[in-house]
């Protein structure tokens, strides 16, 4: 059994033990989801080995960005960072906290809500992640060379598609 000319990849192994030992159950959705549980984690690494060149996790990569996609003056409340990067805001207090340590952000009471806070990036924070994000992104095109165009605009479609009706199920065109 060959997918597209390849050689059996460890997914196919397994769905070919599987069938074997348990005919009785399908293990078709393990060709899809199987592979794309192995390609994040590998796709991870390879982010996470640009995010160490700048002394950065994932985390306070994701942090930094989000506050410099922000816009002037660079600035999100921790709740607002939170969401923008998927995080509790536990987790975003342990990240600000770091990045406050290094030099990058600085926080500061809301104008607005003297109990607020605000995060900001300062001009190192600034710089960094400029340079990281364009690192970043070379990074991102180099994986994804590894696909034609054609290949690369037909998976985004499919996994937008698949995304949206994960995130909304009641959406049109779900089903």
């Amino acid at each position: 059994m060959e997918q597209t000319g390849e050689p059996l990849d460890r997914v196919a192994r397994i769905q070919a033990d599987w069938r074997r030992e348990r005919p009785d159950v399908d293990v078709s959705p393990q060709g899809v989801i199987g592979r794309l549980h192995r390609l994040a984690g590998r796709l991870t690494e390879e982010l996470c080995l640009v995010y160490g060149r700048y002394g950065l996790g994932e985390g306070e990569f994701d942090v930094l960005c989000a506050l410099r996609r922000a816009g002037e003056p660079y600035e999100r409340a921790p709740g607002e960072l939170a969401a923008h990067t998927m995080v509790t805001t536990g987790a975003m207090t342990k990240r600000i906290d770091r990045l406050e340590r290094a030099g990058l952000v600085t926080r500061r009471r809301s104008a607005d809500d003297q109990r607020g806070r605000i995060v900001a990036l300062t001009g190192p924070g600034r710089e960094l992640i400029d340079r990281a994000f364009t690192d970043h992104m070379h990074n991102e095109g180099r994986l994804l060379d590894l696909l034609t165009p054609a290949e690369a605009a037909s998976l985004e479609a499919l996994l937008t598609a698949w995304l949206g009706r994960m995130e909304h199920p009641g959406a049109a065109g779900a089903g």
